[in-house]
């Protein structure tokens, strides 16, 4: 299989691109179905490829913000070589103060009504915890027309009340739009809500598009695609990348997985929910890349967290410690956000601890599928297992520190 540099069209991507073969897995376990319209031949984001021919692209980044002049791009290897800049230019994915390049379907995106464009797509939410409300109040917010449904029903007041319909069902809410998105909270969750009586299912057919946006297993992401294509529906993985405030911000990262055409239809949704997309392949790669993500961030919240209960110890002061840390090699992001929360001992969850414990023991259950071993997630996770039984599984997952310090003193 050839691979080829990329030049990244904007900012937060670069991706390796490598040619398609005329057939591709139809699910993360290696089963084969025709290329069909999954992926087709030309792009009409940041690669593209001559019409006709082979795509050749496997792993495709997209971004909600791409400068003016982006550099080529260049595909190497069995595809030939091509230079995709005046394509790139007219194609790629563009977001300038919150708005798609110029076209009916992007004045759609911003919620403007254009005399003569198609007709704009109705959307469902389904799950409107944390992620799920602030990602549906963006949809709403830009005009579209949205239909949520939740399992606790009180929780679709803020979102009625900013101009969305509320149903009754899951079934409802696929029944009445054409992309539904999902944000459930596990495995479980995800399977019944799609699955299950009166789910999601019940109500998809040919022509609708099911967009699940839960971080499972690949082994969930695999049944619930399946349960969905036997509808004639079109289904895309699209975990996200991103807490509570760049959902609010509209700054997620979507790792996206299945079925081309359904990508490229929800392409302005996911814009205005993300600053940036990546197409991984089939089904089960996206939720194989959140796992490995929230397994990295896990681990180094553990051990950030006994760093700094380790400096306190020794009688070193926190906000010090936090000053060094984002002055140096380590500085994170992340670390910057959540250590003034770990100093106060303030917790408001943007990302809850028992989520962050979830995605551990799933992706160090990947990990024993494919005898990977996982030493510090394991650790990591014992960690996390010990601040959930402490009571602060609902409390942001930097509170691990908590868990730590107590197990420091034992």
């Amino acid at each position: 299989m050839a691979f080829a540099a990329v030049t990244p069209l904007a900012r937060p991507v670069s991706a390796m691109l490598r040619c398609v073969p005329a057939r591709r897995p139809s699910s993360f376990f290696g089963a084969v179905v025709p290329l069909s319209s999954s992926v087709p031949a030309t792009f009409s984001r940041q690669a593209g490829a001559t019409p006709g021919a082979t795509p050749a692209v496997a792993s495709v980044a997209r971004s909600a913000s791409a400068p003016n002049a982006p550099e080529p791009i260049h595909l190497l290897g069995a595809c030939g070589q091509r230079n995709l800049r005046d394509r790139a230019i007219q194609a790629s994915s563009t977001r300038s103060e919150g708005s798609r390049a110029l076209s009916s379907r992007a004045a759609a995106a911003r919620g403007e009504v254009v005399a003569g464009a198609a007709a704009i797509p109705t959307i469902g939410f389904l799950g409107l915890g944390i992620m799920g409300t602030a990602m549906a109040l963006r949809l709403v917010r830009s005009g579209y027309r949205v239909t949520v449904w939740n399992r606790s029903p009180k929780k679709t007041r803020p979102l009625v009340e900013a101009g969305a319909i509320a149903a009754p069902t899951a079934a409802a809410v696929t029944a009445a739009c054409d992309i539904t998105f999902a944000m459930l909270s596990d495995p479980a969750a995800a399977l019944e809500v799609a699955c299950g009586p009166e789910g999601a299912a019940e109500g998809l057919k040919a022509g609708k598009g099911y967009v699940d946006a839960s971080t499972v297993d690949v082994e969930t992401a695999v049944k619930v695609a399946q349960a969905v294509r036997a509808t004639g529906a079109q289904f895309l993985e699209a975990p996200v990348s991103g807490s509570k405030k760049p959902a609010e911000d509209g700054t997620l990262i979507f790792l996206a997985g299945g079925d081309w055409d359904l990508y490229e239809r929800a392409g302005p949704m996911l814009d205005i929910m993300g600053k940036s997309t990546f197409f991984l392949g089939p089904e089960g790669s996206g939720a194989s890349m959140k796992l490995v993500v929230n397994m990295v961030m896990g681990s180094m919240m553990a051990a950030f967290a006994e760093g700094l209960a380790l400096g306190e110890r020794v009688g070193l002061d926190k906000n010090t410690i936090l000053q060094v840390i984002e002055q140096g090699a380590i500085a994170s992001p992340m670390f910057s956000m959540k250590g003034p929360l770990m100093v106060n001992g303030t917790y408001s969850p943007a990302f809850p601890l028992k989520h962050q414990q979830k995605d551990l023991r799933l992706a160090l259950g990947l990990g024993d599928e494919l005898a990977q071993p996982l030493p510090v997630a394991a650790a990591a996770n014992e960690v996390f297992k010990k601040a959930r039984r402490e009571g602060h599984g609902r409390d942001d997952f930097s509170a691990v520190f908590e868990a730590v310090r107590l197990q420091q003193q034992e």
